[in-house]
């Protein structure tokens, strides 16, 4: 018995004896006469157990089935391991049919001795800011290195950006390493889903602004100001304002969004068989949508603060990289290996000498621009010198070289394609990295 059954079987007993009234016994044990009169009642009949609560030692007849118990532990720990309590209820119910509550698979997870996947770190204190009011305000975006694959493939990065005012995630794709097309590729899908926002929020990464060490150019020197780089340049030309956060912590929004797709997007991948970046991408456009539902919160003001593209702008053409080139004499200009020939203009004049644009769309495509038309560009025939290179190489390996059209590039270690540091090609390469793209 416990103590308060003592207590009760105490004061029942002194009631039996006729020391203490009923009224009395109500008042002490805190129960109601009618509850007092029972407990007489089981007392005289069984003595002291008849106070023993009767479901005592009996099975609930809400308790989860042992056999339901045993699939639980075997799925936490087989087909979705590292999967969180909460996400694990989730697949429970979706894939499995087993509606379980978060707390009730706790349970029975930490009674099997299956511990949570994330370590709980005490929190420490911080001043949490406000969320912006309206949706559209504000945009985190970060990518985010990790083995997304569990190296059934190679090691993706995730490049997102997360609405400040709602929480849900506006853009994202997998790539296979942080760059500035990833970005510029969240940026325009944002645009095309909700709008134009107000701000980005980011870090100090390359790819958003020069490094304050790098040496300037000739050309920044005589401007006095850094030449921006692709992804601001696209900011800017869009009117959106560009924070740099001082702090990862800073960017708690978009940091913690990390770690819940850490946690459930990984599963998922391996549920779905993902083994690619194609795949992955696949299987994301499926968990965002179910990201957005499930952890979206509402803004503070109703009203969004998105903007409408204006019609004059062309988001393709803003959303990409931008080189500019200075046209040859026989009208072609060089992205990389690949020479593009410019058509013939009305009234038989040229391009030769004049500085374009030369853009490389999201999608692949090469598009020369005058700064105000687009050019139509082709493939240029084959120059002499690509000519003798591509003969001389068919009769050293035969028929394996490319026919007349395209270029053999050479092997990574060919001494031709060694870089002196200090050379022009060295800076243009080290342009290109931090860009994060290359022209071919």
């Amino acid at each position: 018995m416990t103590t308060v059954e003592q207590r009760r079987a105490w004061v029942v007993a002194k009631v039996m004896a006729g020391e203490v009234e009923v009224g009395e016994a109500a008042e002490l044990l805190g129960l109601s006469v009618r509850s007092v009169w029972r407990l007489k009642r089981r007392f005289g009949e069984d003595g002291p157990a008849g106070l023993v609560h009767r479901n005592r030692g009996r099975a609930s007849p809400r308790r989860i089935d042992d056999s339901i118990r045993d699939r639980v532990r075997a799925l936490a720990r087989g087909r979705y391991d590292g999967a969180n309590d909460s996400h694990l209820a989730e697949l429970l119910a979706e894939h499995e049919g087993i509606s379980l509550s978060r707390v009730s698979v706790r349970r029975i997870l930490r009674a099997a001795g299956i511990a949570s996947p994330r370590r709980r770190r005490p929190p420490r204190h911080r001043s949490r800011r406000d969320r912006m009011p309206q949706a559209g305000m504000l945009l985190q975006t970060d990518g985010s290195r990790h083995d997304w694959l569990e190296r059934r493939g190679a090691r993706l990065t995730l490049i997102a950006a997360i609405d400040d005012a709602t929480g849900i995630l506006t853009g994202a794709t997998f790539r296979e390493q942080e760059d500035a097309a990833g970005y510029l590729t969240v940026l325009r899908d944002t645009i095309r889903r909700h709008g134009v926002p107000v701000a980005v929020y980011r870090d100090r990464h390359g790819i958003f602004e020069t490094p304050k060490g790098q040496a300037q150019t000739l050309e920044e020197q005589l401007v006095d100001r850094r030449t921006p780089t692709q992804f601001g340049r696209a900011l800017a030309e869009l009117g959106i304002t560009s924070i740099a956060a001082q702090s990862p912590q800073a960017k708690g929004r978009i940091e913690r969004a990390w770690g819940t797709c850490q946690d459930r997007l990984v599963v998922e991948l391996r549920l779905a068989g993902a083994t690619d970046l194609a795949g992955a991408n696949r299987v994301l456009a499926r968990f965002v949508t179910r990201f957005n539902r499930q952890f979206a919160v509402p803004a503070a003001n109703p009203e969004p603060a998105w903007r409408a593209l204006p019609v004059e702008l062309s988001l393709e053409a803003i959303c990409c990289l931008k080189y500019r080139r200075v046209v040859a004499r026989d009208d072609t200009v060089r992205a990389g290996a690949t020479i593009l020939q410019l058509p013939a203009r009305s009234g038989s004049r040229r391009y030769a000498g004049r500085r374009v644009e030369l853009q490389l769309r999201l999608d692949g495509r090469l598009v020369v621009s005058d700064g105000q038309t687009t050019i139509l560009v082709r493939p240029a025939p084959a120059d002499p010198v690509q000519l003798r290179a591509l003969q001389h190489a068919r009769a050293e390996i035969g028929s394996t070289v490319p026919s007349v059209g395209s270029v053999a590039v050479p092997a990574a270690t060919h001494p031709w394609r060694q870089v002196k540091p200090g050379s022009k090609l060295y800076q243009r390469k080290q342009e290109e990295r931090l860009s994060g793209s290359r022209i071919r």
